[in-house]
């Protein structure tokens, strides 16, 4: 019997990947871990609490004075370049479950504006420019553009009121957003409906590289009830990633916080959540069931505070979070149990924007009955994290779509 144990902590990147600065030059100095490290001296008057962190390596990967240099633990530690375009949650994810990302880029609807309107009104929809800026008004009630709350080109929106139509049905927005999704080239196409404080033309603005969307924030769809919103993914073949490769060999899954909102396996058990605490509950209480499992967890909340630039809260998530990872680790003591602990992208509060940084993660493996301590080469990819997870479960990773085995590099001093 043998347990695998993926917590992902969102938002949790360790430095600046190489092309970082690409769309923001100053996201090269990104380190979403030291930064936060080094402001809770600051904050609290004393280190961040995080002795499972570093039992788990995460000092061996980001040297710092305030995570631990050694270990007694069996672990494994390294880092992982993301394998994606850009800085997404839901990119991060797909790819560490072993998707190809291969075909999907970074791209903004100005760019594809003649084949989006061109399958919309093969559609039967009437699809017209909104006031020559590059963004489409659909049957004279959804806006279809730029994602202005994610990275420039990673996701776009079809948004309207469902005070003027619905949300489902065969003239709704998430129709509209389907035919969009039909031709378009990036991560995600997101459909969202609300109740607005007046017409959504007003509330347009400028982004980030060019992008021009709906600042849906300041609609009001947020505060107002009743926001209904489906995300539609590029397509993937999910059975080429690891829940269903586990749930085919008879495996229990079990998608915990944001991972069961956005990875697909029919056969997995589903524990949606956003709390810290929640997120940790449930992952416990899935590690406690007898036999085989696989477990894959989002900790969303440090995303959420990279995002509001709240420094003081993410150090305290952390604090959480380490605590959990504790009670994970006595859990997982058999010898075939793994505990992996990654990230999907970096969210620096300290960087000056509220938007992801594309950073280096963690891959911190703790490994019950092996011994010492070995460092990991940098992985490509997150899919890397997924193929070294079905290995542990005696799965065969030339299954999944993307990633190859860790092998440790070397062993640590």
């Amino acid at each position: 019997m043998a347990k695998t144990v993926i917590v992902v902590i969102d938002g949790f990147g360790v430095g600046a990947m190489p092309d970082a600065g690409e769309l923001r030059p100053g996201d090269l100095a990104a380190d979403t871990c030291g930064h936060v490290l080094d402001h809770a001296r600051t904050a609290f008057g004393r280190p961040l609490r995080l002795p499972m962190l570093g039992a788990l390596g995460l000092g061996l990967v980001h040297p710092h004075p305030d995570l631990a240099r050694r270990t007694h633990l069996p672990v494994a530690a390294g880092r992982a370049a993301l394998g994606y375009p850009g800085a997404d949650t839901f990119a991060g994810h797909q790819t560490m479950m072993g998707a190809d990302f291969s075909r999907v880029t970074v791209a903004r609807l100005a760019d594809h504006l003649d084949e989006v309107t061109d399958a919309l009104r093969a559609a039967g929809h009437r699809a017209e420019r909104a006031d020559g800026k590059p963004l489409l008004v659909v049957d004279g009630a959804v806006l279809v553009h730029d994602n202005l709350e994610a990275d420039p080109g990673i996701n776009w929106n079809a948004s309207g009121r469902l005070d003027d139509l619905p949300f489902e049905g065969p003239g709704g927005i998430l129709a509209i957003a389907r035919t969009v999704r039909s031709v378009a080239p990036v991560a995600r196409v997101i459909a969202v409906g609300g109740h607005a404080d007046g017409p959504l033309p007003s509330f347009v603005r400028p982004g980030d590289g060019g992008t021009v969307g709906l600042d849906t924030p300041a609609t009001g769809f947020y505060r107002n009830g009743g926001l209904q919103v489906q995300h539609l993914g590029a397509p993937l073949d999910h059975t080429r990633q690891l829940p269903g490769l586990a749930a085919r060999a008879g495996i229990p899954v079990t998608l915990v916080g944001k991972a069961a909102d956005i990875l697909v396996c029919e056969a997995a058990e589903r524990h949606p959540a956003v709390d810290t605490a929640d997120v940790l509950s449930h992952t416990l209480e899935a590690v406690r069931a007898g036999g085989d499992a696989l477990v894959v967890a989002n900790v969303q909340e440090t995303d959420l505070a990279g995002h509001q630039q709240d420094t003081a809260r993410y150090g305290r998530l952390l604090e959480r979070v380490d605590a959990g990872l504790a009670g994970l680790a006595a859990l997982l003591g058999e010898p075939g149990d793994r505990l992996i602990v990654t990230g999907d992208h970096g969210n620096d509060p300290t960087i000056g924007h509220a938007h992801h940084t594309r950073e280096y993660v963690p891959v911190l493996i703790h490994r019950p009955g092996t011994s010492g301590v070995e460092l990991l080469p940098d992985a490509r990819s997150l899919a890397d994290v997924g193929a070294t997870a079905a290995l542990s479960l005696a799965l065969d990773p030339e299954e999944l779509a993307g990633g190859s085995p860790l092998h440790a590099g070397r062993r640590a001093a």
